[in-house]
Order: C-alpha cells, then structure tokens, then sequence
C-alpha cells in the first residue's frame, strides 16, 4: 500500500460556534475629515445678522437704564450737596471725571472710525484708477499713501523713494507697484508674521487643549486680536468698536464668499493633513483651524491695505500655514 503525501483534511461534525474564529470583521472605520468647528463657529458669529426688532429693544433698554442711573446721580449729588457740601463737591467731581473719560473714549472711538475709513477711501480710489487707467488719480492716490505713512520713521526712505519716482512712471498699474514694492512690503511682512502667528495658536490650543469651548475661546481671541494689529500695521488703529465692525467686515466677506469652507486639497498641500487626521482627530482640528485663521488674516490685509494687491503679490494661505505649523506637529515643511 503506497503511502499518500501531502495535507490531510479532517472534518470535524461539529464546528464550534463561538470563538474568536467566529467573530464578524472589524469594519473599517470611516474617519471624517476635520471641518474646523471653532473658525465655523467663530465665523458664525461674527457674521450673525444683528435682528432690527432686537437692536430697537437693546437700544431702548439701554438708553432707559442710562437714563435711570443719570437720575439717581443727579439726585445722589444734589441732595450730598444740601446735607454736606464737601462730600457733595467730591461726588461731583467724581462724575465729572467719569463723565470725561466716556467723552474721551468716544472721541476716541470716532478717530478710529475716520482711520478705517481713509484706508478705505484710499483703496476704493486706488482700484478706481486701476479700473479707468487714470494716471493722475493713481499719482493722488501715491500721494495720500505718503501722507498717510509720514509718521512712519521706518518707511522714510520708501516714500521718498516713492515721491522722487512717481512722476517718471505714466502708467498706473507700474505706479502703484512702485508703492508696493518701496511702501508697503515691509507693511505686508509684519502683517504675515502677525497671520503665522495667530494661525499657531490657534492650531496649538486645538490640538492639546481638550477642554470644551476653549478651541473657539483662543479662536476668538486670537482672531480678534490679529484683525486689530493688521489695521494698526496698515495705519487704521482701531479701537473696541472700531475692532469689532472691522471683524464683522472681514467674516461677513468670508461667509458670503465660502471661504470658511475648507477642503481637503489645502490639507494634503499644506501638512498632509488627511494622514494627520486619522492619525489624531485633535491634531487635524488644529490644522483646519489654522487654515481657516490664516484665510481670515490674508483677508484683513486686503480689507485694510490702503492698495489692492496685484497679481502675484496677494500671500499664499497653503504658504502661511505651513510657516505657522513648520516643526510644530512633526509634519510641516519650510
């Protein structure tokens, strides 16, 4: 009888039926890519149309209390004045001051206001002349950015770079990269520096801090913040409301144009951050957060640059957050 060679195959009657052999397949797991929900909220609320009804009643509200806290003052002083005219004379002057410093602030308020609205004076001008050709209204519009920067000590040499040139130069688009080129780059490098650094906060405190709301808390601030020293490099010094109208200008734009929209294009470019999201949800968070903060800077600088940027010039977001996150979760490049 000849041997047989090879596997042998015993069947067994009765299969078991539980076991880890048994067990059904781990599905796979679908990972959905970070959307950025603290930017989304934040754009959210920044672009929140204020309900007319609403603002009549807050108004109304406000002016009532004001008008109540006035009275009590008034009768407070008036009558510490017929009981004790020193101790009266002190609250007066008390209120007096109080009352200075809200005229202060207001007057404060309104100078911010007339800053914003001469850079965009001036942008509107600009784009004007780029628009119609007119050479003589882009050498004004040269004019008034030289003005506008004359307390600059840093800018000097660019404007009088820019004052000896601008009549030898009669085309406007060559005119205005001039101003560009000796004025307003080294405006533009602080500005960038400004949007790395808010987009790498933002990113940071995403990623590591897991508590809840503190990714839009650090989201708000930092984008409050950066909006506010954009305008300041660019010579618009805001102050609280002025800050607050400028934000609403800038998300308003974002969220009417789908720019807090984010896809996984700009990730993969950037950071390779679909890789980085399933390897840790927190950390592609951090990603599309920074993306969507250094969109909202790249958008202030056009909001609050005196010039529209021309071709090629305007600050790349994939390059922003690239410097922003470089080194910071093992994944960036220079």
């Amino acid at each position: 009888m000849t041997q047989r060679k090879g596997p042998i195959l015993f069947e067994l009657d009765d299969a078991p039926t539980s076991g880890p052999e048994a067990a059904a397949p781990v599905p796979d797991l679908d990972f959905a890519p970070p959307s950025g929900r603290a930017m989304q909220v934040v754009a959210t609320l920044g672009a929140r149309r204020v309900n007319r009804l609403a603002r009549f009643f807050w108004s109304a509200a406000l002016g009532l209390a004001g008008f109540i806290a006035s009275l009590a003052a008034w009768n407070f002083v008036t009558g510490l004045l017929e009981a004790n005219p020193v101790l009266g004379g002190i609250a007066f002057s008390l209120i007096a001051a109080i009352l200075l410093a809200l005229v202060l602030i207001a007057l404060r308020e309104l100078a911010a206001f007339a800053r914003l609205g001469r850079l965009d004076r001036i942008h509107g001008a600009a784009e004007a002349a780029l628009a119609a050709g007119d050479l003589a209204a882009a050498r004004d519009v040269t004019r008034q950015i030289s003005a506008l920067y004359a307390h600059r000590p840093e800018l000097r040499h660019g404007r009088e770079a820019l004052d000896r040139q601008r009549d030898e130069i009669f085309e406007p688009a060559s005119l205005f990269a001039l101003a560009q080129a000796e004025v307003l780059a080294p405006l533009d490098t602080v500005a960038e520096a400004e949007v790395v650094a808010a987009a790498r906060q933002v990113a940071t405190v995403t990623a590591l801090v897991p508590l809840a709301l503190a990714d839009v808390a650090a989201a708000l601030t930092a984008n409050l913040r950066m909006i506010r020293r954009i305008a300041e490099i660019y010579g618009g010094r805001a102050g609280t409301l002025g800050s607050w109208r400028l934000t609403r200008a800038v998300l308003t734009h974002l969220v009417a144009t789908g720019a807090v929209a984010i896809g996984d294009d700009l990730l993969g470019s950037a950071l390779g951050g679909s890789v980085l999201s399933k390897l840790s949800r927190r950390f592609g968070e951090g990603v599309v957060n920074g993306a969507l903060t250094a969109r909202v800077g790249v958008a202030t600088m056009e909001v609050c640059r005196p010039l529209p940027f021309d071709k090629g010039s305007r600050p790349s977001v994939t390059g922003l957050i690239s410097r922003a996150l470089t080194g910071l979760f093992g994944q960036g490049r220079a």
